[in-house]
């Protein structure tokens, strides 16, 4: 008898079935969404039955807020990792600045000693893991100056 129907008529008998079939793939993902957020539900409205509008209200409401968790994180880790890495770049160019000559006072002396104890600390407590180990300022302290010929210009001293 589906054999003789025409095709207009064929589209009204499968549009009913096509529409359930929608319909309960729309409930199967509200269901699955209300097992998966049954803690966030429970907090929300305890006891209460819960409707299909309302289960897609907490399910949005909880992830904007798992969204804005992420985010905050993801700049606080941003702003941490921003400090860190100018506290060891202002730490070795402070390194590279004192130990280019010979130490004159044994206050240079000392404070070339106390940034390589702080450099040290703070690559093990802030650097990322690198493929090759960076070169320290600290294996520069003990450095001779070059001899300077008299053709040669002063090297000016520059933080970039």
């Amino acid at each position: 008898m589906e054999e003789k129907l025409l095709p207009k008529e064929k589209n009204k008998l499968r549009k009913p079935v096509v529409e359930k079939m929608r319909r309960d793939r729309i409930n199967s993902s509200i269901e699955q969404l209300k097992l998966l957020l049954e803690k966030e539900f429970q907090r929300h409205q305890p006891n209460s039955k819960l409707e299909k509008a309302d289960i897609l209200e907490v399910a949005v409401s909880y992830l904007k807020q798992q969204s804005q968790l992420q985010e905050q994180t993801f700049i606080r880790k941003n702003l941490e990792q921003d400090f860190n890495s100018g506290y060891l770049r202002c730490l070795k160019e402070a390194m590279h600045f004192l130990s280019y000559n010979e130490p004159k006072k044994e206050t240079q002396v000392q404070l070339i000693k106390h940034f390589c104890k702080a450099q040290m600390g703070a690559d093990v407590m802030y650097a990322p893991p690198l493929r090759s180990p960076p070169l320290s300022p600290c294996l520069f302290a003990r450095k001779q100056p070059a001899q300077k010929t008299v053709a040669a210009a002063p090297t000016i001293w520059r933080p970039w």
